[in-house]
């Protein structure tokens, strides 16, 4: 809560989901550093007018009587560094500094987590596959992540809801506010079942059409798979899908009932794209555990660890082999490489490894140094983490371990 109160403040200087938190944070190890810094005119940051402005305009006490507010309304607020923090949120591009929650958010305390997503007019056959196919997801201790809007949203979450399962619920707009207002009927049965309501906009933000594809990353992040059930050319779904796929998670999809139909046009255009088929559970279930289910012959550094103090991460998801290679060499300089990495890395994350031999670097110099997109930047990096080669740090630094 002591840290909470910190990154709240940024928000309140910033904005909500504002990229200039992260800059920030690039010189500090804490949002706490960062504001006594910021505020005491030590700062190392270079600020516009604006943001000068607004950093001597708000107080902390304003950051601390909001927090307190909160409370008397029973939502909570947790900043990036708490321990309840998801950590699949984390190495996003532009991860929230904050988020706000009603419900028991320590249900994301898993690897075992799906996004379900489709229309809002989604036919009889598309409702059945996903309320059949994530209950029985949440029979087997998967969590099920929806964005809660009528449809496809709403069956998903229900599926798990119905039979005493978690599921969380990311929100366009502030967790208090009754949008859609036809769905807040199933509010109190999510809660009833240890389910939580999520958001990164503060409470009382109203749905404006701009925060929906900022929840959709969120979204997408959150389940390290994301199963689409029915998608039109256009629909929204096909987004959270690319998402999803650029952060680095699988994408499994409905065949469609009508491969006629303009209905379906956006599942087979995910089909086509690489898109794994989905015929019931067990599909999902292999894509989000036996892709994990090998054990590590060395000791590794997890997410969770590297940021939050040692938060343990017992599941499978956080495995993966590592070979002893023998000497390997650059496929374009010829160039002995260290034999310490694995032989499966691809060229991206050795050039990564590489750069951080010379100390700690910020994720943005090396998306530019790289040439990389900050998006694929992050799935290169999870995986060298996964590896136990770099170690993510506080603002988005990373180091190399060995």
């Amino acid at each position: 809560m002591d840290e909470t109160k910190y990154w709240l403040w940024l928000n309140m200087v910033f904005g909500t989901g504002n990229h200039r938190i992260w800059e920030v944070m690039s010189f500090y190890r804490t949002a706490e550093k960062a504001y006594q810094s910021l505020s005491s005119d030590s700062s190392m940051v270079s600020l516009n007018e604006k943001e000068s402005k607004a950093v001597h305009s708000v107080p902390l006490h304003n950051a601390e009587i909001f927090l307190l507010n909160c409370a008397k309304r029973g939502i909570g607020v947790i900043g990036y560094t708490e321990p309840l923090y998801p950590k699949q949120l984390m190495h996003i591009y532009n991860p929230p500094s904050v988020l706000y929650y009603k419900g028991n958010i320590s249900c994301l305390q898993t690897d075992l987590t799906v996004t379900g997503v489709g229309t809002r007019k989604a036919s009889p056959y598309s409702l059945k596959a996903a309320k059949d196919i994530c209950s029985e997801l949440s029979m087997r201790g998967v969590v099920i992540i929806s964005g809660f809007a009528v449809g496809i949203d709403l069956a998903c979450s229900m599926a798990a809801a119905d039979i005493g399962r978690p599921t969380v619920c990311v929100m366009g707009c502030g967790v208090d506010v009754d949008y859609p207002r036809q769905n807040f009927a199933y509010r109190d049965v999510i809660l009833a079942a240890g389910g939580v309501f999520i958001s990164e906009f503060p409470p009382g933000t109203q749905p404006n059409s701009p925060n929906f594809p900022k929840r959709n990353r969120v979204l997408a992040a959150l389940g390290k798979a994301t199963i689409v059930f029915q998608a039109g050319a256009k629909s929204g779904s096909l987004i959270t899908a690319n998402l999803a796929a650029g952060q680095g998670r699988e994408v499994l999809c409905l065949p469609p009932a009508d491969i006629f139909s303009g209905e379906y046009s956006g599942n087979i255009k995910l089909l086509r794209d690489g898109a794994l088929s989905m015929y019931d559970a067990s599909d999902v279930m292999e894509c989000i555990s036996v892709k994990y289910s090998q054990l590590s012959e060395k000791p590794m550094v997890t997410r969770a660890d590297s940021h939050l103090g040692g938060r343990a991460d017992d599941t499978a998801e956080m495995t993966a082999a590592l070979k002893e290679p023998d000497e390997i060499y650059d496929e374009k300089t010829g160039v002995p490489m260290s034999a310490e990495l694995p032989q499966d890395l691809s060229q991206q994350q050795r050039e990564i490894a590489e750069m951080l031999e010379n100390g700690v670097l910020h994720a943005d110099e090396l998306a530019q140094s790289l040439g990389l997109d900050p998006s694929e930047l992050m799935t290169e990096l999870t995986e060298l983490e996964i590896f136990g080669i770099v170690r993510s740090l506080p603002g988005k630094m990373y180091e190399l371990i060995r």
